[in-house]
């Protein structure tokens, strides 16, 4: 499932065709995904003003111009795929080619959105686990989606104290409390590793037990290795995709995530181990990692 960073890198490149844009037309191709899509949900998108494209944990929200917000969930397998009407054509970073006949029309693309950027913008999903739908901006937080979410890591919330306070007491093992959506949205299970190596504590020490000097480090490994990994465009394992196609490339500044039996890259001389945490893999060095 789409992290963090590979959600952020989907809202990067949506940006320059969706934000401030209208969806001149929206078409599906089917009644659901993981749940039903909203009565007359192309209806009530079409024609409308995107004022803000944003992140909160792994969903996109698209607040429009009507008081409602289109929220995305990539689920499993989804992906968006931005094409430009016409030629290829350069918006800021980002270069979109320009859509071929079928673009839109796969098996698997289930939602078709024109902006007047202009753009088409293909959402992709062969397993059907991501999720569409349309709820009231000013009901958001109330939502059951988004009620109860953590803060985000990227955010001036998250500190050493924050964290401090936010651990102290559970009885759970340090990379369990990371992943816990209620404490802090959006962090999974790549980066958790990750960062638990850099700011070498092991994933298997419990959170009450970390020292009060640990929660500084941890916090900026966190934030480094999630704005290293969203400026590399995510990490593409299986079906992370940026919407003009290209891969990630974080996957190969990997330390430890994926590498069981590898050496440590520090000259520990560790060998990468993996366990299983909570139905997850975790990966990590015994010697590094504390």
């Amino acid at each position: 499932m789409p992290e963090l960073p590979e959600v952020e890198t989907v809202r990067l490149g949506l940006q320059p065709v969706l934000e401030h844009h209208r969806i001149t037309q929206a078409e599906t191709r089917r009644g659901d995904l993981r749940t039903p899509f909203p009565k007359n949900f192309a209806k009530r998108l079409t024609r409308r003003c995107v004022e803000k494209l944003w992140r909160r944990a792994k969903y996109l929200l698209a607040n429009l111009d009507n008081g409602e917000t289109l929220v995305i969930h990539l689920g499993m397998s989804g992906r968006m795929s931005v094409y430009a009407e016409g030629r290829e054509r350069r918006l800021g970073q980002y270069v979109y080619d320009s859509a071929p006949a079928e673009a839109g029309r796969g098996k698997h693309d289930h939602v078709v959105l024109e902006t007047d950027a202009p753009a088409r913008i293909v959402f992709t999903d062969p397993r059907r686990f991501g999720l569409m739908t349309l709820i009231a901006t000013d009901k958001l937080e109330q939502h059951p989606l988004f009620k109860g979410l953590g803060v985000e890591p990227l955010s001036d919330e998250f500190d050493a104290a924050f964290l401090e306070r936010a651990l102290a007491g559970k009885k759970t093992p340090v990379k369990s409390a990371l992943l816990d959506q209620r404490v802090i949205a959006g962090l999974g299970n790549i980066y958790v590793c990750e960062a638990l190596f850099r700011a070498r504590l092991s994933p298997k020490r419990l959170a009450r037990n970390l020292s009060s000097k640990s929660f500084a480090p941890l916090v900026a490994a966190i934030r480094a290795v999630l704005r290293e990994a969203i400026r590399a465009g995510g990490s593409s394992l299986r079906d992370h995709q940026r919407v003009d196609g290209a891969l990630g490339e974080f996957q190969h500044r990997f330390a430890v995530y994926g590498r069981e039996g590898k050496p440590c890259p520090e000259p520990c001389g560790g060998t990468i181990r993996r366990i299983v945490q909570s139905g997850r893999s975790t990966f990590y060095c015994p010697k590094c990692q504390r």
